[in-house]
């Protein structure tokens, strides 16, 4: 940060659930320390693997990933989207911001709007570009005023 002179919150670090089961102890410290100063923390891939709702009341979080195995079978399984919707609504308790991870339809976009999800990721929007072709694709974008798929 010092570097880059990059003001930290435009920083966002994205924590796995089994990192944080591995290294509880030691990360406790110095992801408050990360907090204090303004640096973003997110807990990825929410719901999988490790998952504990005790995270939530350890450290200190900014965002609530949703992983895409919850998101991709929202359309289509009932179960999945009362998953989403219960998983969106506790981050909103807890004054966190709820992130999905994995859109790659219109209607996964749609369902996510409507259950109040705060912000999307996937390939719905864009597969990862490498530097210079983001570069591009934003400044295209900008030019013609197209934006984001809305």
């Amino acid at each position: 940060l010092r570097d880059t002179r990059m003001d930290p919150q435009y920083l966002e670090l994205e924590l796995t659930e089994s990192v944080l089961v591995q290294e509880a102890e030691q990360a406790v410290p110095t992801l408050s320390r990360l907090n204090d100063i303004g640096i973003k923390l997110s807990l990825d891939d929410f719901g999988t693997g490790y998952s504990s709702l005790n995270y939530l009341r350890r450290f200190p979080l900014d965002n609530l990933k949703i992983d895409r195995s919850f998101i991709s079978g929202m359309t289509s399984n009932a179960h999945d989207a009362i998953i989403v919707e219960a998983v969106i609504a506790l981050a909103h308790n807890l004054k966190l911001r709820a992130i999905a991870e994995g859109v790659e339809t219109r209607e996964e976009l749609d369902l996510l709007a409507a259950l109040g999800c705060d912000e999307i990721q996937g390939f719905y929007f864009s597969k990862p570009l490498p530097a210079d072709e983001f570069k591009l694709l934003l400044v295209e974008e900008m030019l013609t005023g197209a934006g984001a798929k809305s």
